[in-house]
């Protein structure tokens, strides 16, 4: 968004030098974060007047389908609007814009259930369209495995992994079984104890293989159950296996 300047290197989006074409720039982009902040005295509808007046690309048309989705009122008071009310209105003035770069940080914290599916649906609508990205930052891994083509995991400002949501899916399985005590899981590539008690054992595997339970039954174990992992599932493992490589 400009608000920082690089240490070294550039950085272009939509196809722009960010620090030459800022304003440029930001007429293509965007961006919503829960920092921001509306005009307390002012109405929803005062709102889309003056962002209006900024944006050639405000679609009127859209901006009111997007109030009756949202369940909101051109004259409510920005004062008396709940959190959800707010983010929603926040979220209409971003996407009635129709930008072709969407920069989303945390839009559904805080929500409730209705108000979280309602935003999720009409990004669901936005990401249908081809030619528009959207950049979502989140802590919620429901929703980014809900809408997401590509995830990158951070780890306390480091990239621990980043790949195709599908593949992530897919590739990643735990494995429940049943082992000796004197028991060790064979050298496989990618395949990781997670936890042991007595003779049940969780290991995590993200490179799944074909031969893998065969690989395990041959070594002494009882296999259980091979199941798929959910994106936060696969996201603490993740974590938790790139704090242990970190060098010290």
């Amino acid at each position: 968004m400009g608000l920082v300047n690089p240490d070294s290197g550039s950085v272009s989006v939509v196809g722009q030098p960010m620090l030459s074409r800022a304003s440029a720039v930001k007429q293509e982009i965007g961006y919503f974060s829960d920092d921001m902040r509306l005009y307390k005295p002012e109405s929803i509808g005062w709102h889309m007047q003056f962002v209006r007046s900024l944006y050639p690309s405000w679609n009127d048309d859209y901006a009111r389908e997007l109030l009756t989705r949202f369940g909101l009122i051109e004259k409510q008071v920005v004062k008396g609007l709940s959190h959800g009310q707010r983010v929603k209105t926040m979220l209409l003035l971003v996407l009635a814009r129709q930008p072709k770069l969407l920069i989303l940080d945390e839009p559904t914290n805080g929500l409730d259930p209705v108000s979280r599916h309602e935003v999720l649906t009409e990004l669901m609508r936005v990401i249908a369209d081809e030619n528009r990205t959207i950049l979502y930052s989140s802590h919620n891994t429901q929703d980014v495995e809900q809408i997401s083509d590509s995830i990158t995991f951070i780890d306390q400002g480091r990239v621990v992994a980043s790949g195709d949501r599908d593949d992530y899916l897919e590739q990643w399985k735990r494995i429940k079984l049943h082992a000796p005590e004197s028991w060790h899981a064979p050298r496989i590539d990618g395949l990781q104890l997670e936890s042991s008690f007595r003779s049940h054992r969780v290991l995590s595997m993200n490179r799944y293989r074909e031969d893998l339970a065969s690989l395990l039954i041959a070594s002494g174990a009882t296999v259980e159950t091979i199941e798929r992992m959910s994106l936060e599932e696969i996201f603490v493992s993740t974590v938790l296996r790139g704090r242990e490589e970190k060098p010290s």
